[in-house]
């Protein structure tokens, strides 16, 4: 393996990070104020809206719901699921105007996917991802350059989760990185160390060290780098000592789990099933009795046996559907303050009619676009991902 400051395209010629970094857009991204006619708006003027402006658009249209959002929007999802198969599924349509019901790096991972007669929208340019805005490109190319002072920078190898940017996920396919789901990241990490002798992992910490422990490793095998300091916060002896260099970062709702809630679940509920995401941190994962990502979850509960009790630690907009969906089990939060996605919650129906409407008019807003390089090397990225698992 080779990480190379500057490396030959095979559609562009030679480009470097510093490509990369230059064509990565700013983290500050602002929604502008929707009119009144959408704000002011009844329900039932909304779906008016939104229903006139399908049926306008017909199979040029293509809108996708990922599973945290809430109810009112993802009803008028074409297609539902975590962020990597609604890009796929996407990148399969023959739709032209793809609306993307989720946050800003799943939008960009559906263009990165899609062709480029395809359009990606995402209805409010608000709806980030705080996991993935604790890892950028500047400060991810800095920590690159830190460690190649003090170990051999050839024998790490850089992986970042599904939830980044997309200059990220670039960045690993030019470093000969891969992408990772939180259902493939197993496969992923042992392939990283059938090629090199570390991994960094970015940006969440939690995913990293879970899925290092399912692997037989432990705390020692593993630090936290931390951005904010001088060599991620760790002394030489540290980094080189280190497996897993796991960036600190993580997930804002599946870090709110916490072991008393299993201990609580299952004192109210002698021999109730704990299902929790891998997000979550290592001491509650340990307690869970399955741990998996948004389609595994959604699977198990839908092939439990009736009558079944299940406490599920991931976002309350999925466990919600969930216990509708399946009457004949119960289905609660493990968390019982309830921990909904604040970004993806800003994706409602005024922003939904609002941007359907636009295309409708032919002004399209919030069309979400990744250059050309970045594009490129991003597929590079996921594609080592598809090829490994």
């Amino acid at each position: 393996m080779t990480s190379p400051t500057a490396i030959d395209s095979p559609t562009t010629g030679t480009i470097s990070i510093a490509d990369i970094r230059a064509a990565a857009p700013s983290s500050l991204r602002l929604q502008r104020p929707l009119p009144d006619r959408y704000t002011l708006a009844t329900p039932t003027e909304l779906e008016a809206m939104i229903r006139a402006a399908k049926a306008e658009l017909g199979t040029r249209l293509c809108i996708l719901g990922h599973h945290y959002q809430r109810d009112e929007v993802i009803r008028w999802a074409d297609a539902t699921g975590d962020s990597f198969k609604l890009a796929r599924f996407a990148a399969d349509s023959e739709a032209t105007d793809i609306v993307f019901c989720g946050v800003h790096f799943m939008a960009e991972s559906a263009d990165v996917l899609t062709e480029d007669h395809q359009r990606v929208y995402l209805p409010d340019l608000n709806a980030g991802c705080s996991m993935a805005d604790m890892a950028d490109i500047d400060q991810v190319e800095e920590c690159w350059e830190q460690l190649a002072e003090v170990v051999d920078i050839n024998r790490v190898v850089p992986i970042t989760y599904m939830n980044s940017s997309a200059a990220l996920k670039a960045f690993v396919g030019l470093h000969g990185g891969a992408v990772c789901t939180s259902s493939n990241a197993r496969a992923v990490l042992e392939w990283t160390f059938a090629k090199g002798e570390q991994v960094l992992f970015f940006p969440d910490q939690h995913l990293g060290r879970n899925t290092g422990f399912q692997m037989g490793y432990d705390d020692r095998d593993m630090r936290v780098w931390d951005p904010r300091h001088d060599l991620g916060g760790l002394t030489v002896d540290d980094v080189r000592a280190a497996r897993f260099l796991l960036w600190k970062g993580h997930c804002s709702v599946h870090q709110r789990f916490r072991p008393e809630h299993v201990y609580a679940a299952r004192a109210e509920h002698p021999g109730m099933e704990i299902i929790v995401h891998p997000e979550c941190a290592h001491d509650v994962v340990e307690l869970a009795d399955r741990v998996g990502s948004t389609e595994r979850i959604l699977d198990w509960v839908t092939s439990a046996a009736p009558g079944t009790v299940m406490a599920i630690g991931t976002e309350i907009h999925m466990v919600q559907r969930l216990a509708r969906a399946n009457p004949d089990k119960t289905v609660v939060s493990l968390d019982p303050l309830i921990c909904p996605c604040s970004t993806m919650f800003r994706i409602d129906e005024p922003h939904l009619a609002w941007t359907l409407e636009q295309i409708v008019a032919g002004t399209p807003t919030n069309q979400i676009v990744v250059d050309p390089v970045t594009a490129e090397w991003a597929r590079v990225a996921l594609q080592r991902m598809l090829d490994i698992t």
